[in-house]
């Protein structure tokens, strides 16, 4: 398994500590991995979330709620586990 170097979820402070309630999984209250590998770009954190955001938002022709379950399937097709 390939090892990433991350800021650890206790240690983000600065611009990183600003993004921290923004990326945080509101049920485990961590940072999930996928996430957490820009922790040393703050900057490409925040593009990272926007794009996320903006392609997750419902719109008139897809509901969030089909998007997400979309997203669901492609990950299980995939064989991702995050």
């Amino acid at each position: 398994m390939p090892w990433i170097e991350v800021v650890p979820d206790d240690e983000w402070d600065g611009e990183l500590g600003s993004l921290h309630d923004q990326v945080v999984d509101p049920v485990v209250g961590k940072v999930d991995h996928i996430m957490a590998i820009h922790s040393l770009n703050p900057r490409a954190l925040a593009a990272h979330d926007a794009v996320y955001r903006s392609a997750m938002s419902g719109t008139k022709t897809l509901r969030k709620v089909e998007r997400e379950l979309i997203a669901y399937v492609v990950s299980l097709e995939n064989h991702c586990h995050y």
